[in-house]
């Protein structure tokens, strides 16, 4: 027989659906109410305040790609792939901005939401999630309408595997969220821990095979770079857009180890230490 408690949802005849209370759904809805909310006031902050809103985020990525092809076409006769450097350019930086992005914006979290984390229906981890979520679906349509223009306008004809290049972009956003959470911690601890890790993408960028292919670095750089974890999604978005390419330095379960860890680690901090955080 159904039951008419109103803690209970579903029929448990014959061991049916399980029981489930109905405080924890409530609170479940109340969340994602939560996170819909800060993530419509981050839109209107992000993209409603200047001229351009949402071009601003394809233009300032395609303008970097644009500047980046036109040097090099300047100093070699073909790139590393293929034969479009705004192509080679385009599959490692946008991979390697999706993580960058992330790890900064996410890291963020607490300052931009403080305002309202005063409030008891809204949790740190609220404002984490909402911009983890309108940031990588914003690094992914600004990838998708950048490459899908480059492939047209350039009319190349390629082979695609999507199951590459959905693992890329998924690591790179995972790697950020990671990053990002201890970053959370970090900058709200560390007064000048936001400007120092600003200063480091720059040099990480570099070093992530946005530029160079790895497989073109001598074997001594090769050797150290191959634990930068940011190296191994940019090879791995250009293994889905090139079918010759297979770079077999690529390690899945490093790239997990490195976003995993940080997540765990920043997410213990954040809740023994948000209060604190909060009222600094």
């Amino acid at each position: 027989m159904a039951s008419d408690s109103p803690f209970i949802v579903g029929d448990n005849r014959n061991g049916g659906l399980r029981a489930l209370p109905q405080a924890r759904l409530n609170r479940r809805q109340r969340a994602l109410r939560t996170i819909a909310a800060l993530i419509l006031r981050e839109v209107s902050t992000r993209f409603g305040r200047t001229p351009g809103g949402f071009a601003w985020a394809v233009l300032q990525p395609l303008a970097t790609i644009i500047v980046l092809g036109l040097a090099f076409s300047l100093i070699a006769r073909t790139p590393a792939l293929g034969t479009s450097f705004l192509l080679f350019k385009a599959t490692g930086l946008l991979a390697y901005q999706t993580f960058q992005s992330n790890s900064m914006m996410v890291g963020k979290s607490l300052a931009f939401s403080a305002p309202l984390l005063t409030y008891p229906g809204v949790t740190w981890a609220d404002a984490i999630l909402a911009r983890l979520i309108l940031n990588t679906l914003v690094s992914v349509v600004v990838a998708v309408l950048i490459l899908t223009g480059i492939i047209v306008a350039l009319d190349l004809s390629l082979i695609l595997d999507w199951g590459d290049i959905v693992l890329a972009m998924a690591l790179a956003a995972l790697l950020g969220l990671g990053i990002g959470t201890l970053n959370c911690y970090l900058f709200e601890r560390i007064a000048i821990w936001a400007n120092l890790w600003g200063i480091l993408n720059a040099p990480l960028m570099i070093m992530s095979g946005v530029i160079i292919l790895y497989d073109d670095l001598p074997r001594r750089a090769q050797e150290w770079l191959w634990y930068n974890p940011a190296i191994h999604i940019t090879g791995m978005m250009r293994a889905g857009f090139y079918s010759t390419y297979q770079p077999t330095y690529v390690s899945v379960a490093y790239v997990l180890a490195w976003a995993l860890i940080p997540l765990v680690l920043g997410l213990l901090l954040l809740r023994r230490y948000h209060r604190d955080l909060l009222t600094r």
